[in-house]
């Protein structure tokens, strides 16, 4: 049974792997996530662990900087320079930057390039409005979506937080028509401290990640597997076809 549930709100990407984000109007999802998202990352030179990626739970300073668009506005093409927090805007791959993050975590690091992106659980991540809002007001803190670095943001015609989890098993359409582009709902977002880092300036918040283990057994919206590629735009309707035995509620 197929159900309206809601309308993305905002469309995020990441060009590299905890840097700063872009919002987006449109997107094209392929069957790799979003075009150009998560396609860059800091490898830690030396580092032979199944995850040598720096993220910025190991280094929070990485979140200030931020991938530059190419000026042409050709979509999903990746940045050609990073701007550092003192407003520097250095060659992406260039031996200054990758000095400059090094300096910050104490390490060598290089900059690597993967076709297919660098996920730690899932290539599209969604959360809606009011999970961010409920967590954000546990903890005393501004809702601000960016802690949660989703790809897609949904605004949800029966607001209630953590309404997520019912869509566990189910597929979510975005747009109308049979080649709208869908994703099926394949876990639960198990959240780490990367939400207690204030985006404009790194700082910690602790009491963000103990609001969404109190609140939900420190799940936050989901991770899904690419079904139907296509084109995702601002104020598309989302439709959730649950899963078999399940009833989707409008």
């Amino acid at each position: 049974m197929l159900s309206e549930i809601g309308q993305v709100e905002a469309i995020f990407r990441y060009p590299v792997k905890s840097m700063a984000g872009e919002r987006l109007e449109l997107a094209n999802l392929g069957w790799h996530g979003l075009e150009g998202d998560r396609r860059l990352a800091f490898r830690r030179v030396g580092d032979r662990s199944g995850f040598p990626w720096l993220s910025a739970s190991k280094l929070p300073g990485l979140l200030l900087f931020a991938p530059q668009p190419r000026g042409d506005g050709v979509q999903g093409e990746l940045p050609t320079h990073i701007r550092t927090p003192e407003g520097l805007d250095l060659p992406a791959f260039g031996e200054d930057l990758a000095a400059e993050v090094g300096r910050c975590y104490g390490a060598s690091v290089e900059m690597m390039q993967l076709r297919h992106g660098i996920f730690d659980e899932a290539t599209i991540s969604v959360i809606a409005i009011d999970t961010v809002r409920e967590i954000a007001r546990l903890a005393g803190v501004s809702p601000d979506v960016r802690r949660f670095r989703p790809n897609l943001l949904v605004r949800l015609l029966r607001p209630s937080p953590f309404q997520e989890d019912e869509w566990l098993g189910g597929v979510l359409s975005f747009g109308d028509g049979e080649d709208a582009p869908a994703v099926a709902v394949t876990m639960r977002d198990v959240r780490c401290s990367m939400v207690n880092f204030d985006p404009d300036s790194a700082r910690p918040t602790p009491e963000m990640l103990k609001a969404v283990v109190r609140a939900n057994q420190n799940n936050a919206g989901i991770y899904g597997a690419v079904t139907r590629v296509g084109r995702l735009a601002v104020g598309q309707t989302v439709y959730l076809s649950a899963a078999s035995g399940k009833r989707a509620e409008a």
